[in-house]
């Protein structure tokens, strides 16, 4: 019984649009505790808490079915997922409860697999495997619980870029096309290769990287795609100016996107902006992997205009595919993000 034909999605390609979420979390009952300092009202990237003056804690949760064929592989890329909110906002793992779906006709060794990828990453992130909760279920599904900490008076939100900012982004685009295509059976080895290793690499080396310098706000770019997390982070205040020229992408992802290789998560992120967003300038292929979604995808920082240059040099030294891809200007009429 094979990974990829018991999933009908995977990866954060699965998630629920945003369009959608937003009328889902909209009628909650809501408790206040001044000691939440974020929660799902926000559009963050986790939730923090805080314990004392200089002590808060970040909890976040992220679970998928396989997007790849082999289990390991699988718990690797899942666990970098999950992990990624807490680097986002600043701050450093502490420990991870496991989240296991598996059907009960699969071998079980495939789980051990998962189990063994997912330990790995933690042990990188030098991290805690602390417990977890398992049940049967059709499809294979894994992911982590993950606490983490900051102090409060560091966090890194999303949403707080200021005008000026030049905008950094930490790993190539173009998963979702990449898987899309392996799928088909179109995508070749070194596009494939190449997309697995950005997967599974940790955005803690980056984020440790961000902290010597003036990063006003983060973000990790996941199954919303670019444009989507984009759009969360200009908020109200501010337009982002984005050249797709200079996008890092994976090999081939601009070949696979000309081959209208899209996925149906990149079409919901696409009607979620669609009326916000002016692409009548941008290629058809740049656009899908603008609105492509990424599965452990890289960070997205605005940092001051003074140390951008010097910020990502120090982030090119462990992320070399790094790059700067935009900046931050004043709000122009009401678009939140510009393609120029």
């Amino acid at each position: 019984m094979d990974f990829l034909s018991q999933c009908t999605s995977g990866g954060c390609g699965a998630k629920i649009g945003p369009n959608e979420l937003v009328g889902f979390l909209g009628g909650l009952p809501k408790f206040s505790d001044e000691k939440l300092l974020v929660d799902f009202n926000a559009s963050d990237d986790a939730a923090v808490y805080q314990v004392s003056e200089n002590l808060a804690l970040i909890s976040t949760v992220d679970f998928f079915s396989p997007m790849v064929e082999d289990p390991r592989t699988f718990g690797r890329i899942a666990a970098a997922n999950a992990l990624s909110d807490v680097y986002a906002m600043g701050g450093e793992v502490l420990f991870a409860l496991n989240l296991v779906c598996f059907p009960e006709k699969m071998a079980k060794q495939k789980l051990s697999e998962i189990l063994i990828g997912g330990a790995e990453k933690l042990k990188e992130a030098q991290a805690s495997l602390a417990g977890g909760h398992s049940i049967y279920d059709h499809e294979p599904k894994y992911g982590l619980a993950v606490t983490g900490q900051v102090d409060p008076k560091k966090i890194i939100h999303n949403n707080t870029p200021k005008v000026g900012d030049i905008l950094i982004l930490t790993k190539a685009l173009g998963v979702g096309l990449v898987q899309s295509a392996v799928r088909g059976g179109v995508a070749c080895k070194t596009s494939e290769k190449a997309a697995i290793a950005s997967m599974e690499r940790l955005n803690k080396y980056a984020a440790e990287k961000m902290r010597d310098f003036p990063v006003h706000a983060c973000t990790d770019v996941t199954g919303f795609g670019l444009l989507v997390h984009a759009s969360e982070m200009a908020g109200a205040d501010v337009t982002l100016v984005i050249d797709p020229e200079q996008l890092p992408l994976l090999p081939h992802a601009y070949h696979y996107a000309e081959e209208f290789l899209a996925t149906a998560a990149g079409q919901r992120n696409r009607q979620f902006l669609e009326t916000k967003i002016d692409l009548t300038n941008t290629t058809p292929a740049f656009q899908e992997i603008l609105f492509d979604p990424q599965t452990s995808g890289g960070l997205l920082i605005s940092v001051a205009v003074q140390k951008a240059v010097e910020c990502l040099a120090a982030i090119q030294k462990d992320d070399p595919v790094a790059a700067i891809i935009g900046e931050v200007c004043q709000k122009e009429s009401d678009q939140s993000i510009i393609i120029v």
